[in-house]
């Protein structure tokens, strides 16, 4: 955010609710409500023009938007590291990630949720596992301090809407130009399932595809990235 503000940008971050800042609520965590909430914001704000960025499941939110509430405030969009089109594995998708990985995934949250916070961060979310990989306590932390501050409703909810909501439609309605950027080394959205799909299927988008690169990479990698956002954003 700091980055694009240097660049003379307007920058706009929301909590997703129950999420940092937001209000506890204990329903509403499910992809039209995550679509609708940022629909209410950007008629609040009176946004025009805006360029929506999302990462991993913020990038389903922002296909789900456009594709649920149009693009009239929408110049262009960037995903990164994004869900769509589908995660999980269905007849319709083999490719998919097994329904028992998140099925794990919420009784590992619901048993421990920080342990498991700090288990995702020091490993997968950012290649941390990976030989060689040098982690940043730093980084892992304050993932973590993110993660806490959201309750946990609306996290042990979150994993079905990233993990089984259907974003085909939505991507094939979209007309702006949309920025697809994705690590081929991603551990939690598996690149080949997710990124080269979702820029076939959109009207006007472009793959970026980043050799080595985790899904957390708007953070290890962010001179990359922004640079790349940038560019996008000036085109």
């Amino acid at each position: 955010m700091l980055f694009f503000l240097d660049k003379g940008y307007r920058v706009i971050a929301h909590d997703r609710r129950e999420h940092g800042r937001s209000a506890q609520t204990g329903d509403g965590h499910a992809m039209d409500h995550y679509a609708d909430d940022l629909a209410a914001l950007t008629a609040h704000l009176d946004l025009r023009n805006a360029v929506h960025v999302g990462h991993s499941t913020g990038g389903g939110e922002v296909v789900h938007y456009l594709g649920r509430h149009g693009e009239s405030r929408v110049a262009k969009a960037a995903i990164l590291s994004a869900v769509p089109p589908l995660m999980v594995q269905t007849d319709a998708n083999p490719g998919g990630t097994p329904k028992s990985v998140f099925d794990d995934y919420m009784a590992q949250l619901a048993a421990n949720r920080s342990g498991f916070y700090r288990d995702v961060a020091s490993g997968p979310f950012y290649g941390y596992n990976r030989p060689g990989a040098e982690p940043s306590q730093a980084i892992i932390d304050n993932w973590w301090r993110q993660g806490m501050m959201g309750g946990a409703k609306a996290h042990y909810d979150g994993i079905v809407a990233f993990s089984q909501t259907d974003f085909t439609e939505d991507l094939e309605k979209i007309t702006v130009p949309v920025l697809v950027m994705h690590g081929d080394d991603d551990q939690i959205v598996p690149y080949e399932d997710s990124a080269p799909l979702s820029a076939e299927l959109l009207q006007n988008g472009t793959l970026k595809t980043y050799a080595g690169f985790p899904h957390g990479m708007p953070t290890t990698e962010a001179a990359t990235i922004n640079a790349e956002l940038l560019a996008f954003l000036q085109s």
